[in-house]
């Protein structure tokens, strides 16, 4: 069982926009720092949940572009180590199917 690092809690600061909050994180997601930055002083605090949250980590590249940016702007605005973070679970991209295909298919 995974453990949950103590991490500094947010909610009681209110959110400061910074000038570069509209900078592009996720590039497949078009998710921006200060969306991240916002998620957290919301009551997101794991990556999981951030993930989930804004779909960052979730396009095309499924995170091997973004994570460690995405990570590092956690680790800041939650006053811990990316190592605190959990690493978000790795899942095959998926499209829709009409069920028109699956009864075509031979086996």
């Amino acid at each position: 069982m995974e453990t949950t690092p103590t991490i500094r809690r947010l909610s009681a600061e209110p959110f400061k926009p910074e000038p570069d909050d509209d900078l592009i994180v996720c590039r497949c997601e078009e998710v921006t720092k200060g969306e991240l930055r916002r998620a957290v002083h919301e009551g997101l605090y794991r990556f999981p949940e951030v993930r989930r949250f804004t779909r960052c980590a979730m396009g095309l590249c499924q995170g091997r572009t973004c994570t460690k940016l995405v990570k590092g702007i956690l680790s800041r605005e939650l006053g811990c180590t990316i190592e605190d973070l959990q690493n978000p679970h790795a899942r095959s991209p998926q499209r829709p199917l009409q069920m028109q295909e699956l009864g075509n298919e031979r086996f």
